[in-house]
This record gives C-alpha cells, sequence and structure tokens, in this order.
C-alpha cells in the first residue's frame, strides 16, 4: 500500500517522541482489564501481526489473520445467487447478506492511492487498465498533488478520474475518498490498489471476480507476494501454529475463508462499505487497513483470500522480528517515523471490540522483545508512550 506520509517526515530521520508514559494514560490499567471490557468479541479476530495502512511502508501494516473456520449460518442459497457451499464457513454473525450484483453488467472501478512515485505508479496502473476483465472507470488519489501524475492519469486506455489532493490525506484517507467517489459513480464493486504494488498478470480481476461470484463473498482478496520473488509471500501468514512464508506451502486450495489482506488488489461490494465504512482518515497510515479487517469481521458478512491469484508487492516480513524461538513475531520498524503511526494506531486498534481479546498477548510479546531480545527498556518505554496515544484517541502527527 501506499506509503503517503507528509514530505517532511519521509524525508528526515525522525527523533521519536517521548518515551515516558503519556500523561493521557492515566485509564491505561493494564492488558486484564482491558481484555474485560470486550464483550462482543467475534470468532474471527487479526492476530497479532495485524498492521496496516497504504505506502510502500505500509508493508508491515498488512498483517495477515487466523480465520475462524466454525459452521456458516447463512448456508441456504438465495433467488439469482450461486449455490452456498462449504467455504462459507467463515460467516460468524447473523449478518443478512446484502443483494450483491455478481452478473457481467456489475461495475467495477479500481481505485489507487498514490503519493510522489510517479514511476512505480506507472507500473501500476499498466497492469490495472490492462485487465482481461477490464475495469469501468479508474480513480487516482494523488497525495502529492502532482502534474506530472495528473497527465500520467489521462493517459490511460480506460475512463480515469484524477483526484489530486492539496492535503496529504495518507493512505487512510486517500482510500477512503476514492472508495467514496466510487460509489458516487455508481460502482458495485471497488477494486484497491497502491502505487508501490500491481495485479501479477491480466487475470487478477477476473479470477476475484469468479471467487466472489462462487463464494458468495462481499470482499475477496488476491495472495500478496513478493514483488521480486513471486513464490514468497510478501507478509507472513499464520496458518495454526505454523508460518507460511512461501505460496506454495498454501497447498492446492482454491479460497481461504476469513482472512484479507485489505487495500493490496482486495475487490469489496458497494453493499460491503455501506455496512463497514470506509478507513478512518485519522490513522494516515499504518493500521488502517486492520480496522476496516476489524470491521469487517465483526459485520459478519462473508469474505476471504483467493489462493488462485496474486498481487505483487514489496516484502514487509523484515519488521517482524521472530521471538520464543520463532513461535511468535514482533512488529519494530527501524525507522522512527514508521514506528511512530504503527503504535499509536496499534495502541487504538487494541482498544476496540473484537481486538481487546488479544492485549495480554501484546504485553507479553513487546515485553518480552523490549526487555530480553533487545534489552531496550527504553525502546518499552516509547512503545508505552505510542500506545497510550493511541488509546486515548490523540492522532497528531509527529513533529
Amino acid at each position: 500500500m501506499s506509503e503517503s506520509g507528509p514530505d517532511a517526515e519521509a524525508k528526515r530521520d525522525h527523533a521519536g517522541p517521548s518515551t515516558v508514559p503519556d500523561e493521557h494514560s492515566t485509564s491505561e490499567s493494564g492488558p486484564e482489564t482491558e481484555a474485560k471490557r470486550d464483550h462482543a468479541a467475534p470468532s474471527t479476530v487479526p492476530d497479532e501481526h495485524s498492521t496496516s495502512e497504504s505506502g510502500p511502508e505500509t508493508e508491515a501494516k498488512h498483517d495477515q489473520v487466523e480465520p475462524s473456520l466454525g459452521p456458516d449460518p447463512h448456508s441456504t442459497g438465495g433467488p439469482g445467487r450461486p449455490a452456498s457451499d462449504p467455504s462459507r464457513e467463515h460467516n460468524a454473525g447473523d449478518a443478512v447478506l446484502p443483494e450483491v450484483e455478481y452478473g457481467p453488467d456489475a461495475k467495477i472501478v479500481a481505485v489507487v492511492v498514490t503519493h510522489k512515485r510517479r514511476d512505480l505508479l506507472a507500473e501500476s496502473l499498466k497492469a490495472v487498465a490492462t485487465q482481461s476483465r477490464a475495469v469501468d472507470h479508474l480513480i487516482v488519489i494523488d497525495n502529492g498533488n502532482e502534474a506530472e501524475v495528473a497527465e500520467l492519469v489521462a493517459d490511460q486506455p480506460i475512463e480515469t478520474t484524477y483526484l489530486g489532493s492539496a492535503h496529504n490525506l495518507g493512505g487512510a484517507g486517500g482510500f477512503a475518498l476514492g472508495m467514496l467517489h466510487a460509489l458516487s459513480l455508481g460502482a458495485d464493486w471497488v477494486w484497491l490498489a497502491d502505487d508501490d504494488g500491481r495485479p501479477e498478470g491480466p487475470e487478477v480481476l477476473a479470477t476475484l471476480f469468479d471467487c466472489a461470484r462462487r463464494h458468495e463473498l462481499v470482499e475477496v482478496s488476491p495472495v500478496v507476494c513478493d514483488i521480486d520473488e513471486p513464490d514468497q509471500l510478501a507478509f507472513p501468514l499464520r496458518r495454526g501454529v505454523v508460518w507460511r512464508r512461501l505460496r506454495s506451502e498454501l497447498g492446492g486450495e482454491d479460497f481461504l475463508p476469513g482472512i484479507a489482506s485489505l487495500f493490496n488488489g482486495a475487490l469489496i461490494s458497494a453493499q460491503a462499505v455501506d455496512v463497514i465504512g470506509v478507513p478512518d482518515l485519522r490513522l494516515f497510515v499504518r493500521g488502517d487497513e486492520v480496522e476496516v479487517h476489524r470491521r469487517l469481521v465483526r459485520s459478519g458478512l462473508p469474505f476471504g483470500t483467493c489462493l488462485q491469484t496474486a498481487y505483487l508487492h514489496p516484502n514487509g516480513a523484515a519488521e517482524f522480528k521472530p521471538i520464543l524461538g520463532g513461535r511468535m513475531h514482533t512488529q519494530y520498524p527501524d525507522d522512527p517515523v514508521k514506528r511512530y503511526f504503527t503504535y499509536r494506531n496499534r495502541g487504538y486498534l487494541m482498544s476496540q471490540p473484537g481486538m481487546r481479546k488479544l492485549l495480554p498477548q501484546e504485553w507479553i510479546r513487546f515485553s518480552w522483545f523490549f526487555l530480553v531480545t533487545r534489552r531496550d527498556p527504553a525502546g518499552l518505554r516509547e512503545w508505552f508512550h505510542l500506545r497510550s496515544l493511541g488509546r486515548n484517541e490523540q492522532f497528531q502527527k509527529p513533529e
């Protein structure tokens, strides 16, 4: 996803915030107290690698989640719908399935968010605009508001809209604006992409749409693979207690329910957007798609990952540091600006319904990482301070 932080943040080494606990953190009462507040946690929640954003540095944010494979209460097909099948076991709520358009006349609008990466964007748009199942309209949100990007968009072989923003909206705000504009154009489906990634080939959209139709999904994502080594996953994926790092390790299945890497090639229906909303502008970058994923899980609507196609993206695994012999991982961006947004937004995310049950694990992992693995008490204080900012909804950007 396109990491679209302010120019000053992206170009300079940020000294990082104070590493002392935040003065607003008086309500921070430890993981056990926080976890008890979650009275409505769903059976499927993002795992400890759930963080996201929309930029090249958003890599680490697209954290994968574990599916819940419970029985599906919505196993009866309706008129005009494909027959239901066992792969929809991930629908864990009592949500009424919306009437989604799966036919050949469905209007699919692509939304791409970019920030000062014209050459990378050109490669992304080339792949998006040449799909065998053509997109009906392309929207590009340019957080850099550059004339050369506007010209690039105008030169595409399909119908386009260029929205240059004089105010940097970040990945979260960029996708929110793009999704809302797509709905205003009458989109039945919105296909999301960023400027540093691209579909692996011309059949990606057709494959995703067919998967959504066959499994009656309101959202479907491709596998996200390393753009330089396509068999390697761009972000490690946990299946049970085993971490998968290669696409070939995912097996020959067609569909993985209850897991979605949003924004990296995700195809989402207008009806799903009506229910779960658009990304939260306040998050800016890192964690925005995880927050949308949280809402998608809690909605009870059917979604998942199509294992038969891929979206190529720079590898984001380097930020995930193994602990406890590799049985767990902890996210630690080396860049202080990325660390600021990652930990601040994690603090907010972990305070939300459906995520609080992960708090005890969160405290154990980060305490172990900073105190045992890194022997870095100051790092733990920084983590605590930043998560306190997010938990208290203090969304100011770093200076």
